[in-house]
């Protein structure tokens, strides 16, 4: 009896993400990207860049209904530690009340000096970004990545998930490296994964 209440409770939370999901997709569709959640299996994959424990920050663009967060969380990051910042309104309060602590930002990643105001100076461990890059001309992609690189030590990653084949992020247009870092089937739709780090030799 107690293993199928917690089954319908978990069904419930997840029927609940993917409606709030649907709804921030209908009213922006080009600002959420996808057509569902990130998946958890995805979610893991992507926060499994972050140092485990790290006292760093950590940053993460569009986080949605926070899967990803979550995952974020699990590798030992301190909530106050983590910043997330969110283009839509509605699912920044919802997070605000699902997660309390983590830094939810709502604003945008192109907007990232005034965004990371109050943590000027502050060294960041990694960033997880899944915000839809293609709805974005290649030059704001590539100068958001500059931009992103800077905050961390040479080396340390970028994460950014896709839907494409291709990296969001052209290479060969600034002091970067590009690797694909998984394609993940068990995700709607199935997603690339792609790491961006600055390139040591710059």
């Amino acid at each position: 009896m107690g293993k199928d209440t917690g089954m319908r409770k978990s069904l419930a939370k997840r029927f609940d993400e993917e409606l709030r999901f649907f709804r921030g997709w209908m009213d922006k569709p080009k600002a959420v990207g996808a057509i569902a959640p990130t998946s958890g299996i995805t979610a893991r994959r992507m926060a499994s860049v972050v140092t485990e424990g790290t006292k760093d920050l950590v940053l993460e663009l569009g986080p949605g209904t926070g899967v990803i967060t979550k995952a974020i969380l699990e590798r030992g990051i301190q909530a106050e530690n983590l910043i997330s910042v969110e283009y839509s309104s509605d699912f920044v309060e919802r997070l605000k009340a699902d997660m309390p602590g983590v830094n939810f930002i709502h604003g945008s990643a192109f907007e990232l000096d005034e965004v990371l105001a109050p943590w000027r100076g502050r060294q960041f461990d990694s960033v997880i970004s899944a915000i839809p890059m293609l709805n974005f001309p290649p030059e704001q992609r590539v100068a958001l990545l500059e931009q992103l690189l800077d905050l961390m030590p040479a080396g340390r990653p970028v994460v950014q998930i896709t839907y494409g084949a291709l990296s969001p992020i052209p290479a060969n247009r600034g002091s970067y490296s590009v690797e694909r870092f998984d394609f993940v089937v068990r995700n709607i739709p199935p997603a690339h994964l792609w790491v961006y780090r600055r390139d040591l030799r710059s």
